[in-house]
């Protein structure tokens, strides 16, 4: 159990949530979703509805098994044992290291906005990436304290830009430049599918603050509400945004716009506001690999107090971080970095996504269905039994349709690193039974 000294409270836990949410993507993605037409915003509203009910899950868990580090490595083991958590920790682990090599590249991508120089030269990009990992390994090594500071200050400036576009763009809303409803040559149902897809991944990272449960101040008030009002921030600042930009920038050119919320402040304020949007992105990357970095430390380290990771990951130094899990990871992220350091920003970005996603989701899809299992062991399963049940049941199925629309080359290289963890899990429990 953490100190009070190295515990953070709601503010800074909700801007966990919000800080590893809301990455450099929501500055691009509006473009990406323009081609569909207004029918995007249905896809919004889904996904957001499939959050929610995820996130109240998370929330009612962490109720449930108070200050208990690993969210849903540790609901996930609460609901069916050893094997099933093992492989929770193991996917999201990965997903948490090489996603952080996903989040360097992105930083370099909004940096180049301001330096050309880095879309060519691969290696300065590289060592641009490597730098900020670094840095951020240093951060964490800190202490949560000193990590959930810079959280907090990279998710106020990276809102800042966000906010004012959507509040100022109310001023410049044209209705006639709203696309229409579906401007794809597919059927509604396959627009609509494939927006709902696109924007889901906009919402991973609701359950950041059930992770370093034992580091949160007053865990069974403040994870629930950090879960909850994360969530909230990041739904109205991704369907607001979407809005606002659908009525400022003409369809043509949002289509083809590598920067619509920097453009947009150009449009709102010269080129001044365009900068200091197009520096957002950057700073919203910047904040969420500091977060994520946190999480891939704060993770293993409750898998390994349980005996599930080798119990280096669980040391902690004088300021109470898993410093060798976080180097641990930092290591691995840094060579995921420069095992693709030829390929172009776009192409490794893609890469890393395709790679992680589904480890990212399965866990969902296990804690929701663990919800049931737990209130039943807990012993208020018979006490609110339907609304469980609707809550456990949505839960699984919105998660089960994520790994659906994720396609199925995410699904093969997802199971594929999930089954890469069962040697793993079988020479863990051998050293259990020595132990012994």
């Amino acid at each position: 159990m953490a100190s009070n000294k190295q515990k953070i409270g709601l503010i800074a836990a909700t801007s966990l949530v919000v800080g590893n949410m809301i990455g450099s993507g929501i500055f691009v993605l509006p473009a990406a979703l323009a081609k569909y037409g207004s029918i995007s915003l249905l896809g919004w509203l889904f996904t957001a509805a499939g959050a929610f009910i995820l996130a109240k899950i998370f929330s009612n868990l962490s109720k449930l098994l108070n200050a208990k580090n690993g969210g849903p490595y540790a609901f996930a083991k609460e609901g069916f044992g050893d094997f099933t958590g093992f492989i929770v920790a193991w996917g999201y682990w990965i997903s948490c290291w090489v996603v952080n090599a996903g989040i360097a590249v992105a930083i370099i991508s909004a940096l180049s906005f301001f330096f050309p120089i880095l879309e060519n030269n691969s290696l300065l990009s590289v060592v641009i990436g490597l730098s900020f990992i670094w840095f951020f390994t240093w951060v964490n090594i800190k202490g949560i304290k000193t990590s959930g500071i810079f959280q907090v200050l990279t998710t106020i400036l990276k809102l800042l830009p966000l906010i004012l576009v959507i509040l100022a763009g109310l001023f410049f809303f044209d209705l006639d430049n709203f696309p229409e409803f579906n401007n794809s040559e597919v059927s509604h149902f396959e627009a609509f599918s494939t927006v709902a897809t696109l924007t889901l991944f906009a919402f991973l990272g609701i359950e950041c603050a059930t992770i370093p449960a034992e580091s949160i101040k007053n865990p069974h008030k403040n994870i629930p509400k950090a879960t909850m009002i994360g969530t909230l921030i990041a739904t109205l600042v991704y369907i607001l945004g979407t809005i606002v930009l659908f009525g400022i920038l003409p369809i043509d050119q949002l289509l083809i716009s590598p920067a619509p919320f920097a453009e947009a402040g150009h449009i709102m304020g010269g080129e001044k506001l365009g900068y200091f949007v197009a520096a957002g992105a950057a700073i919203s990357a910047i904040g969420a690999l500091n977060g994520w970095i946190l999480i891939a430390g704060q993770l293993p380290m409750a898998a390994a107090k349980d005996k599930m990771f080798p119990r280096i990951f669980k040391k902690q130094n004088q300021m109470e971080a898993p410093q060798a899990g976080i180097i641990i990871g930092s290591i691995l992220s840094s060579a995921v970095m420069l095992m693709n350091f030829s390929e172009g920003l776009v192409n490794q970005f893609e890469f890393i996504a395709l790679l992680t996603t589904l480890t990212v989701l399965i866990p969902y899809l296990l804690v929701a269905a663990s919800y049931v299992i737990i209130t039943i062991k807990k012993g208020i399963f018979n006490d609110n039994k339907f609304n469980i049940i609707i809550l456990s049941l949505t839960g699984f199925m919105y998660s089960l349709w994520t790994i659906y629309g994720s396609g199925s080359d995410t699904v093969f290289y997802g199971f594929f690193l999930l089954l890469l963890g069962i040697p793993f899990y079988i020479l863990m429990k051998y050293h259990q039974s020595k132990d012994l």
